[in-house]
């Protein structure tokens, strides 16, 4: 009897992959009892997406979700996934930061520690791998498998051989973007398993429909720890069903010896689940075979349709999927997963929605191209490079070696808004909306976005109408909503076009609505979204796409020249510098800090 190991991604990648991260902590408790009686391997719950979910829109505290689980799952192993450097974030954090948060995490309930970096750069997992040891928990190197002309199952031998040398306790082989192919599993498992004197797990998504029948080539040579997620939280960008492995696999030398009813009870209680998220549901998330072809992972491009779809672009979603793998090849070929997925897919939105590659080049590829994030797999586009950091060097050291400890500047800068050395890690990953979520917790202000309500009998979402024509005066307009913004406390914006004409709507709540002594109504909001006059001039500063104003670096009577960075953007969680496009003086700044815009908007006029 050689028993197969089971990870369930229910409480974790299962619904990152279909219901963008959004199921709160109020439905997982309820469920764990009989989560916990099921006898899995271990159960994946935190890391990934769910920190950054549980600050910006469950209003959660993932730490303390964190000590709910572990409290309720006495007998299970809970894992995480943890970005190796990057931790949860999207930036590269100094030596101090890595220790304290996998301390802090092993501390709060994680045992096993799945460790991997996006560019399979290995120096980045080291401290995280090292810290992992220190604290006596599993730890997990990880390869992130993907094809190109930079990758080989060769490659990825060497580098298991590498992570076990490094101490780790098992290695996963990561398919993040459903690429694997039985025959390929097979090879790969045999060689590797062989090889090996650890155990080797096997992460495969069901993009193209073949997980499955990976998990059993890959079982039929020497794999023996295999994910996957409850059949009603399952396939599709998600994983292969629990129950049909399990089921799969009885009565045969390789039984996971897990009792079929009772992970079909759990499968019920998350049917039932699923309805409440419906907002969430994405028509990318079903079976995609284009992931053969393009090599776009599921969660990436359900991501991107949303994305899109907020910025009024959705109809250029082909245009982007074909941009993408040449993205790709110009930056040398990294695997598609957090944060290169976001890096390489935000950067393609760009190419296409400005009309000319690399016109707008986010900060993010600037950094990738100075070796900022790791060593490329393969040889990235000098012309490209060039056009993105000029003639500055690229390192070739350990990105970390670089950074300064960090710990105490974040412990002074968010000051008495932590409460805990963890409150001081969630404003380490996500300033913005770390300090966001500590003060409005500090006010007693945290609100979790709605959920809308339950669809009807016959289980479909009814979905607003997004086209319709309106009179008013006489006159008839035709609206189209295009797209959202991010909802703030009491407002958000609403992205349209009247007869054609792109236009912009601030929505806020009747309740933030000032009554005057005159009777008259005002709010506390300065309606700039909806005042900025329309971009018509060269020296009239835009935006490429929808976002956030990150910062704003100059300010009116300022002299400027043609190309100097004026503004710093956020969107699809990258950033970008926004330049002067011709040299003067400032004569106008119509944003702030914090500010939603929209393009074809002048934020800055510059005379």
């Amino acid at each position: 009897m050689s028993k197969v190991h089971i990870t369930d991604t229910i409480l974790r990648d299962a619904h990152q992959s279909l219901i963008a991260t959004r199921m709160r902590t109020e439905d997982m408790l309820p469920i764990c009892e009989r989560l916990d009686r099921v006898g899995y391997w271990s159960l994946e719950v935190w890391g990934g997406a769910t920190y950054d979910a549980c600050l910006r829109f469950l209003k959660e505290d993932p730490w303390e979700r964190l000590r709910k689980l572990r409290e309720a799952l006495p007998n299970t192993r809970l894992q995480m996934l943890l970005r190796g450097q990057n931790l949860l974030g999207y930036r590269h954090y100094s030596d101090d930061v890595v220790r304290a948060f996998v301390e802090r995490s092993a501390e709060n309930g994680i045992d096993v520690f799945r460790i991997f970096d996006a560019m399979n750069d290995i120096r980045n997992l080291q401290v995280s791998i090292e810290s992992v040891k220190k604290a006596g928990k599993h730890a997990q190197g990880t390869i992130c498998y993907t094809i190109s002309p930079a990758h080989s199952i060769k490659g990825f031998l060497e580098q298991a051989k590498q992570l076990q040398d490094m101490g780790c306790d098992s290695i996963a082989i990561k398919d993040m973007a459903g690429l694997l192919i039985p025959s390929v599993s097979g090879d790969l498992f045999n060689k590797i398993t062989s090889t090996l004197s650890i155990p080797v797990h096997l992460h495969s998504h069901d993009t193209a429909g073949m997980s499955t029948m990976n998990h059993l080539a890959a079982i039929q040579n020497g794999c023996r720890h295999i994910d996957t997620a409850i059949s009603t939280f399952s396939c599709g960008s998600s994983h292969a069903p629990t129950e049909t492995m399990v089921a799969a696999l009885h009565g045969t030398n390789n039984d996971s010896e897990l009792d079929l009813s009772l992970l079909q009870e759990i499968g019920f209680y998350f049917k039932e689940i699923r309805k409440k998220y419906h907002q969430f549901e994405s028509d990318m998330t079903g079976l995609d075979t284009r992931v053969q072809v393009n090599q776009v992972p599921g969660g990436m491009i359900s991501n991107l349709s949303s994305q899109l779809q907020e910025q009024g672009n959705l109809d250029k979603m082909n245009d982007v999927l074909a941009e993408i793998p040449r993205v790709r090849e110009d930056l040398g070929y990294p695997p598609l997963v957090t944060p290169t997925s976001q890096i390489v897919g935000t950067q393609a939105v760009l190419n296409v929605v400005t009309g000319e590659r690399y016109k707008t080049i986010t900060n993010e590829v600037k950094l990738y191209m100075q070796g900022r994030y790791g060593s490329a797999p393969g040889k990235v586009n000098p012309d490209v490079q060039r056009k993105a950091i000029g003639n500055e060097s690229v390192i070739d050291v350990r990105p970390a070696d670089l950074l300064k400890n960090e710990m105490g500047r974040l412990r002074s800068e968010i000051g008495e808004l932590a409460k805990s050395e963890e409150d001081v890690l969630s404003y380490a990953m996500f300033p913005e909306i770390g300090r966001e979520f500590l003060e409005q917790r500090e006010n007693g202000e945290l609100v979790p976005e709605t959920l809308e309500p339950p669809s009807s009998g016959d289980d479909k979402p009814h979905a607003a109408p997004v086209e319709f024509n309106v009179t008013m005066h006489g006159e008839t307009y035709h609206i189209k909503m295009t797209g959202t913004g991010h909802k703030g406390q009491n407002q958000r914006p609403f992205f349209v076009t009247v007869d054609g004409v792109p236009e912009e709507l601030l929505i806020e709540t009747l309740d933030e609505v000032i009554i005057g002594a005159d009777g008259s109504e005002s709010n506390a909001s300065t309606h700039r979204g909806s005042k900025r006059p329309r971009a018509s001039k060269p020296g009239h500063v835009t935006t490429s796409m929808p976002g956030t104003i990150v910062d704003v670096l100059v300010e009116i009577g300022s002299e400027v020249k043609a190309g100097d960075t004026v503004l710093v953007t956020e969107a699809m969680k990258m950033e970008t510098e926004v330049q002067a496009p011709i040299s003067g003086t400032i004569s106008a700044v119509h944003v702030n800090k914090g500010d939603s815009v929209n393009p074809d908007e002048a934020l800055i006029e510059i005379e």
